[in-house]
């Protein structure tokens, strides 16, 4: 990735962390931290040493959401019709939806961990995850509607799965605030931590712990829940079998086999 950057990746073995680091401007996402991101999670979804990601922040806040003054120089462009400007419009939508949904596509287990507000975009982001941890300070709130729009990257298609309809359509609708106690009874985390210390502890932890199994049965495992998050479960079932079918016969079952009659844990290569 190119230097200087709003969002920067570190290494530590087979985990890699994605950081948002705009801490003076409270990580709120411009029309370029939207494309560090999708640039971060390609690269990393293409490393084959990667086996996990941890999505973090840097400053007082994990993200205030788009950043309104960014957002507000899209709509008051000048030059063309009514009709061109519209288009250029949704060009530019279409192309901030690929940038989230560049979280959601990659092949590793991904992990937020989300410290004071997650606000606006910060949720397209974390429902793009598959495991969201926070502090307990947390604040958690599709501002959108508090400032007129109707949120358009992600947040009202994946909201719902994760919190229920009912809470998905309180927190739409109203854009308040949820706290961390509620956040986690809903669903919306997995875990509740007491500072941000304790959370990158804990999320490192969860990391280290999803990296040391097989990369194939994660990824796998991972590509299989999507699937059936969109089909029946006859299909689910279907396209789990041919799954297996592909890939059962690795290397990394051997080696499970040889750990287990051995008691020892697991050395995994992903082949």
């Amino acid at each position: 990735m190119t230097s200087p950057t709003d969002v920067r990746i570190e290494r530590d073995g087979a985990i890699a962390e994605v950081v948002f680091d705009r801490p003076n401007k409270l990580n709120a996402l411009t029309l370029s931290m939207f494309h560090q991101i999708r640039d971060a999670f390609v690269e990393l979804d293409r490393d084959e040493s990667v086996r996990v990601i941890v999505v973090r922040a840097e400053g007082r806040m994990f993200t205030a959401g788009l950043d309104l003054v960014a957002a507000m120089g899209l709509l008051s462009s000048d030059g063309g019709s009514p009709a061109a400007k519209s288009r250029a419009l949704y060009e530019v939508i279409k192309d901030l939806q690929d940038c989230i949904n560049a979280i959601a596509r990659c092949r590793q287990p991904i992990i937020a961990a989300v410290h004071d507000q997650c606000l606006g975009g910060g949720i397209d982001i974390i429902t793009a995850c598959d495991i969201r941890l926070c502090t307990a300070d947390a604040r958690f709130s599709v501002l959108e509607t508090k400032v007129a729009i109707v949120a358009d990257l992600g947040t009202l298609q994946r909201l719902t799965p994760v919190v229920g309809k009912g809470m998905a359509r309180e927190m739409a609708f109203t854009g308040r605030k949820i706290a961390a106690d509620r956040a986690l009874r809903c669903g919306l985390v997995n875990d509740v931590f007491g500072d941000r210390d304790a959370l990158l502890a804990g999320a490192r932890a969860l990391a280290a712990e999803i990296a040391s199994n097989s990369p194939l049965a994660v990824q796998g495992t991972k590509r299989v829940m999507d699937y059936s998050d969109e089909h029946s479960v006859e299909e689910g079932l279907e396209f789990v079998a041919q799954w297996n079918t592909s890939f059962l016969h690795s290397n990394d079952l051997a080696e499970a086999i040889s750990a287990f009659m051995e008691k020892r844990a697991g050395n995994f290569t992903g082949t």
